[in-house]
């Protein structure tokens, strides 16, 4: 009777887990009640059993990333503290932390998996639905007319249900995910279907998607697979591994050409000086305004910042002063940036410890078996160089996927390789 109800709750929980993983491959909405259905039950289960029941013996106290999860807690104390000087207005300086929040999921997610066995079938869902979203990418770009691509980058851009810079980032990494964590994949067909998955996911990032941020964590993830791959006397050959991949892509993908070139011509045109409307300006020569406006915001305030949610206040107040004509951007709007966000908000210590919570996340994948510290390092890099041109986590979707992914990777890291007869029997 007892083993039956244990079981019962272990279920749950798997399969909490397993509806979170896999929502992050759907649309918002569905991304929404996952989160929602994560926070509420898995956190209510957690307190039930930590604080009213026994905790489970064979349970690891290792499970939760502890260096991760006191980043995550010290940020959302700051950006709560910094309710006291913000000078954004309640709704717009709540909703941000509650933006912010999502960062839990990293920490709930390992919580409440309680053995590798459930780790792998979590990420297996996860897998499953990012093979659901690039398999839909590839039906678009072959003229298929799909009910449930709701984006309205569908027709044009391939996009299924955001745009193509999230699904670009997105796709890419779980490239990544898939590569180095193919020989965990479950079934006589895993393997394979892990290896395929890698394979579609970057060629459609590459090949058919046109987000310039996809393409270059796209590149980054794949020096460093290349890199790892290498014995350690080669791996200075990574240096030099960027910049073939990088004209490859250029040479053989007319998507990342055109891109490029786009770029380098938004660059060259764009000037400080000059007015910027917010609804006509280029891609990067917006981006280029956003993060001159928040770099003089930091100046102004390097040591406290402006207050959670007051970018967009910062921003139009800035923006006045030299363009008074300019039209204001819109409430809880960024500056596609994740690293300058936190400077805008929490100034100069807001920066560093955006930083901090990268090392953390580092940290706790050090001494994991070589696969799983390999694909939670590959996201966590990922991110990084995603924040570097887009808020990643603080906007929707997108900050989504990247908390689960971390989460499910962190999962893994802490559980070894059993070691075999022959292992045992090699000198260290």
């Amino acid at each position: 009777m007892l083993t039956a109800e244990i079981q019962k709750k272990v279920s749950a929980r798997l399969l909490l887990v397993c509806a979170v993983a896999a929502t992050v491959g759907l649309s918002m909405a569905w991304i929404s009640i996952g989160k929602f259905a994560l926070f509420v039950f898995g956190s209510a289960f957690l307190a039930w059993q930590y604080f009213i029941a026994n905790p489970p013996k064979n349970h690891r106290n290792s499970a939760a990333p502890h260096y991760t999860a006191r980043a995550i807690l010290l940020a959302l104390i700051a950006f709560s503290v910094s309710l006291l000087w913000t000078t954004a207005d309640t709704a717009d300086s709540v909703g941000s932390i509650a933006k912010y929040g999502k960062l839990l999921t990293i920490v709930l997610i390992p919580l409440l998996l309680r053995s590798k066995q459930e780790v792998v079938c979590a990420i297996t869902v996860f897998v499953a639905a990012q093979l659901f979203l690039v398999s839909s990418s590839w039906l678009l770009f072959f003229g298929a007319n799909l009910p449930w691509a709701t984006s309205q980058m569908a027709t044009r851009e391939f996009a299924v249900f955001s745009t193509y810079l999230d699904q670009g980032v997105m796709s890419a990494t779980t490239a990544a995910i898939c590569w180095h964590l193919r020989g965990l994949a479950p079934g006589k067909w895993g393997r394979l279907v892990f290896s395929a998955t890698a394979l579609l996911c970057m060629s459609n990032v590459l090949f058919v998607l046109i987000g310039r941020s996809g393409h270059v964590v796209a590149i980054v993830l794949l020096s460093l697979a290349v890199m790892w791959e290498l014995p350690k006397r080669y791996r200075w050959a990574v240096l030099v591994v960027p910049i073939i991949l990088l004209a490859g892509a250029l040479t053989l993908s007319p998507k990342v050409q055109k891109r490029a070139m786009l770029m380098k011509s938004e660059i060259q045109t764009f000037s400080f000086d000059q007015g910027v409307d917010v609804k006509s300006t280029s891609s990067s020569g917006l981006r280029l305004h956003f993060w001159h406006r928040s770099i003089q915001s930091i100046a102004q305030s390097p040591l406290m910042g402006s207050g959670v949610g007051s970018w967009s206040n910062e921003y139009d107040r800035i923006e006045k002063i030299h363009k008074p004509v300019n039209i204001e951007v819109n409430k809880r709007g960024n500056p596609h940036q994740e690293y300058l966000l936190w400077g805008v908000q929490l100034g100069v210590p807001g920066v560093l410890l955006f930083l901090s919570f990268l090392v953390a996340v580092f940290r706790d994948t050090m001494g994991a078996e070589k696969a799983s510290s390999h694909a939670a390092q590959s996201v966590l890099v990922a991110l990084a160089v995603a924040c570097l041109f887009n808020s990643s986590i603080y906007d929707a979707l997108i900050g989504d996927f990247f908390c689960v992914a971390l989460g499910l990777m962190l999962a893994l890291t802490p559980y070894r390789a059993k070691p075999t007869p022959d292992s045992k029997a090699l000198p260290p």
